[in-house]
């Protein structure tokens, strides 16, 4: 900061000192940010229990299949599971290298909003080798 001693002429000085001013409202800047309730924000997420009696189907490291049920029962590797463990399942198998095949088998009597809503579940997995078995028997009507 540059200071001015004024004019030899014996003037008085008629610049505002801004120093104090500034100094002021660093610590007034100060205080605020004290004062300021530190955000305390808590989200409750219920967690899954592990059950140790539940033995919870492994990841074939070679091929998992994905079957929808006329009911709209989604099973993996041929044990019923929901949409969180289904994901679960899915993130695991994503990392295993190389990636083991999915291969995705809904019942042709199935809603199409449990198979969409599984496909969507697969796509957010980011699997790459996803299959559709059952599919031979249309091959003549195209």
């Amino acid at each position: 900061m540059a200071m001015s001693g004024g004019n030899d002429d014996g003037q008085p000085m008629m610049e505002l000192n801004m120093t104090p001013l500034i100094d002021v409202l660093l610590v007034l800047l100060i205080m605020f940010i004290i004062t300021i309730p530190i955000q305390t924000h808590a989200v409750k997420v219920d967690l899954p229990v592990n059950d140790p009696n539940q033995r919870q189907p492994p990841v074939d490291p070679q091929k998992n299949k994905i079957t929808i049920d006329p009911a709209g029962l989604i099973a993996w590797n041929n044990v019923p599971v929901n949409e969180v463990t289904l994901r679960q399942f899915l993130d695991q198998s994503a990392t295993i290298v190389p990636e083991p095949e999915l291969q995705f088998q809904p019942d042709p009597k199935a809603r199409y909003e449990v198979v969409d809503q599984t496909l969507a579940v697969i796509k957010r997995s980011n699997i790459s080798k996803l299959g559709f078995v059952g599919n031979e028997q249309y091959y003549r009507d195209f």
